[in-house]
């Protein structure tokens, strides 16, 4: 993967909520890798998360980095930990589907007022740029996670109106399945295949896939080139979930159980009302906010984004890209053994 620097990281404090988790951990690794940031700090309300990280990515070989106790929820904690910030990474959030269904005051206080507080403190603060994780499950929302990340989208995209001309600049970030991510189906498919049957809820499904490498080298790129209030998404290829099952072994049984409860058949990352207000710049997308402003002015004239033609929907199984058993094979990351047992 190309790293493409820029002056977003180095020299700067940068903070990651929930940096503990998957995207977070991959970002650090990332980051200290390959730039020079004044200063790292890993934000999360798991101190067991944070010791086992800190064996990974410790003060004494990392000397920029920092471990901080805290919840999104806790105006007064961001306050104390966005001091001095130059960049916040939005990566905290209640993300389970069924667990967001059985909780949702949980899932709307992490996900929603959560977003609330980040934005405060972070115009409050002085942070010059914030840029926030979204998911596909936002575009026309069938499940409480999904609701709750489209509104915390709709609040971030709106505070460029309100942070001043010199102020706080905030935007987001949306794509589709993880490669590897907590909670991924490419484990639970290994474990299955121990049994000799996968099961799938539906065999028409389809996903996009993207690595978290992917995921964090697309971020970083648009922190730099973000100007606020964008929606930036990633041109990613597709996948059938059969596919997938083969990939992990063809000798297993497949066995339909049904689609789940808030689980949708595809994935969409634009819907067709999305489109008036998308642009299209050749690698990705950016969604443009509906309530202008000279910052989102600039980006148009300054880079030659072309409309999207009018009923267009970016869907995983409309996706002119699909992954090959072979690439699934390499973005999951499966061992030579894993491979020629499925060949």
């Amino acid at each position: 993967m190309t790293h493409t620097k820029d002056n977003s990281i180095d020299g700067k404090i940068i903070l990651i909520t929930g940096g503990t988790g998957s995207f977070g951990k991959k970002l650090t690794e990332v980051i200290l890798n390959h730039y020079k940031p004044r200063k790292l700090i890993i934000f999360s309300r798991d101190e067991l998360k944070q010791y086992e990280m800190a064996q990974q990515f410790s003060e004494a070989r990392y000397p920029c980095i920092r471990y901080f106790i805290g919840d999104v929820r806790d105006r007064e904690r961001l306050y104390r930990a966005f001091d001095g910030v130059d960049v916040v990474i939005h990566a905290a959030a209640l993300k389970h589907v069924p667990i967001a269904e059985y909780n949702p005051l949980e899932a709307i206080k992490t996900n929603i007022l959560g977003a609330a507080n980040v934005i405060d403190a972070a115009i409050d603060c002085g942070v010059r740029k914030v840029i926030a994780l979204s998911t596909d499950k936002a575009v026309n929302p069938i499940n409480l996670y999904g609701a709750t990340k489209l509104a915390s989208d709709k609040l971030f995209v709106a505070s460029n109106s309100y942070s001043g001309d010199s102020g706080t600049r905030f935007s987001v970030v949306r794509y589709g399945n993880v490669v590897g991510s907590r909670g991924s189906v490419v484990p639970l498919f290994l474990k299955m295949r121990e049994t000799g049957v996968l099961t799938i809820t539906d065999p028409r499904m389809t996903r996009f896939w993207i690595t978290l490498e992917q995921g964090v080298q697309f971020v970083l790129d648009n922190l730099e080139r973000m100007h606020g209030g964008e929606i930036f998404i990633p041109k990613i290829p597709s996948m059938c979930v059969t596919d997938l099952a083969k990939a992990i072994d063809p000798e297993c049984a497949v066995k339909v159980v049904g689609i789940r409860p808030g689980e949708k058949l595809h994935e969409v990352l634009i819907s067709e009302d999305d489109t008036r207000s998308t642009l299209d710049f050749g690698t990705y997308y950016a969604v443009m906010p509906i309530v202008p402003n000279s910052h989102v002015q600039v980006f148009v004239d300054g880079v030659a984004g072309k409309p999207c033609p009018d009923g267009f929907r970016y869907a995983s199984d409309t996706n002119t890209d699909w992954l090959t058993l072979d690439q699934i094979r390499e973005m999951a990351g499966l061992s030579d053994g894993d491979k020629a047992m499925a060949d």
